[in-house]
């Protein structure tokens, strides 16, 4: 499930999810507003009904908000992730993440992913790419020069 306010002006083309989910399995959320949305991803997180709730923010999350997401993933049993801008942590996540595209001529990693917090364990930066073919994400070794 994607979920996102009126105000967030990205659109995500589910046929770009393929190579990871089926277009007809991705659900669409739009919110009037950033407190709708964080309603709607709690409700969804505790339901259980979906594995996955991402949530686009456009403001810092709030100790309080992020504290409550986390509580509903853990009773539903599901995964939630935030996406914020650059600088809008929030003290609540487990961990947060830095994804960037890796630009080169041919290479095959087209990302690298950073672990830039982590409150149970160490820090990293790992470069990906997708394997469509087995539907994994590989780590590969950083690009030469």
């Amino acid at each position: 499930m994607w979920v996102r306010g009126r105000r967030d002006l990205t659109l995500i083309n589910p046929n770009g999810f393929a190579d990871f989910i089926g277009p007809s399995e991705l659900i669409f959320c739009n919110t009037k507003d950033e407190i709708q949305s964080l309603a709607v991803t709690e409700e969804a997180l505790r339901a259980g009904a979906v594995s996955l709730v991402v949530v686009s923010l456009n403001k810092p999350l709030g100790l309080t908000e992020g504290r409550r997401l986390q509580l509903a993933a853990r009773d539903g049993k599901s995964t939630g992730l935030v996406i914020i801008p650059e600088g809008m942590g929030s003290n609540a996540a487990e961990t947060r993440w830095r994804c960037a595209p890796v630009f080169g001529h041919g290479d095959s990693t087209p990302q690298k992913w950073e672990l830039i917090k982590n409150k149970s364990g160490t820090l990293g930066a790992w470069h990906v790419r997708w394997d469509a073919t087995s539907r994994r994400l590989i780590m590969v070794s950083p690009a030469g020069k």
